[in-house]
């Protein structure tokens, strides 16, 4: 069967796939579409196995919001030039209406369940994506929340999805209330929500150092117990969103903001895209002039 460029043309729109790719697709399936369709993606998730040990500390979070449940996620990519791509986007849309919908308990479940009963599962969906845009991509972590109509999500994303946040008030519909505080912890990056998550033994670390720090600054020993208390609060100001000073209004804390509004903070997911991963250390006029030099 002839391979027409109607036919070329088709098989692009339908798969995203380049021009060249789709017809030699076409001429080694006699012009069959669907087989033609089904050796792209075949010869796409080969290529998405081959970028599987590349460094892709890039992406975005984004944040998915169905009613009462809310998903915050991550998805990497290698450079941030992929980030504004328009099939980057629809592959952050997807994946977080398909969490939203399905709640997943860990990304290894979420991989292998079927993408909106269409037969492709996510991982297959992600590959895709990946043959054609050209980049390791990848789904690093999610959280979803799940709240009453009584109660709040706050979402904030900060520049174009390099800082995702996502928080809960109960007590209060204001969605508005909730993103605040959401922009509060972009701004600020607290660890936990108040003294009371503070880990024990973290508490306990840091009291001893203080401790140390006062007896080298040859402090009285009966005064040091009562300048350690004083300076575990400064601790827990820095690291408890509650108890630091709210950024839109550092006359008050972010407790008092929370309760003025007859709130309640029950918890927050922030996500800051590539935080403790291992980073490219070719810059992009290094990459273009190693190109140059192939």
């Amino acid at each position: 069967m002839a391979v027409t460029a109607k036919l070329v043309k088709e098989l692009r729109e339908k798969t995203g796939a380049g021009m060249m790719d789709c017809k030699k697709a076409l001429q080694e399936t006699d012009g069959d579409l669907d087989k033609a369709m089904e050796h792209l993606r075949e010869k796409g998730m080969a290529k998405a196995a081959k970028k599987a040990d590349r460094i892709a500390a890039e992406g975005a979070a984004h944040i998915e919001v169905d009613n009462n449940t809310a998903a915050l996620l991550e998805v990497n990519c290698e450079t941030d030039f992929v980030v504004k791509n328009d099939q980057f986007q629809a592959l952050l849309s997807e994946l977080g209406k398909h969490i939203v919908e399905q709640k997943p308990e860990t990304v290894e479940e979420a991989l292998q369940q079927e993408l909106h009963g269409n037969g492709e599962t996510v991982e297959k969906y992600i590959n895709a994506t990946v043959a054609k845009i050209g980049e390791k991509i990848s789904l690093r972590r999610f959280t979803v929340l799940n709240k009453t109509d009584n109660d709040a999500f706050g979402s904030y994303i900060h520049m174009g999805g390099s800082i995702g946040v996502l928080t809960l008030l109960e007590g209060t519909t204001d969605k508005e209330v909730a993103k605040d505080v959401a922009m509060h912890a972009a701004a600020v990056s607290p660890r936990y929500v108040s003294r009371d998550e503070v880990p024990e033994e973290e508490v306990n670390s840091e009291r001893e150092m203080l401790k140390t720090q006062a007896m080298n600054e040859g402090k009285p020993e009966h005064i040091v117990d009562k300048m350690v208390e004083g300076r575990l609060g400064k601790f827990f100001e820095e690291i408890c969103l509650l108890e630091q000073d709210f950024v839109k209004d550092p006359d008050q804390k972010v407790k008092q903001y929370v309760e003025s509004k007859n709130a309640n903070l029950k918890t927050f997911v922030r996500y800051e895209v590539g935080e403790g991963m291992e980073k490219r250390e070719e810059n992009f006029a290094e990459e273009v002039r190693n190109q140059m030099k192939n």
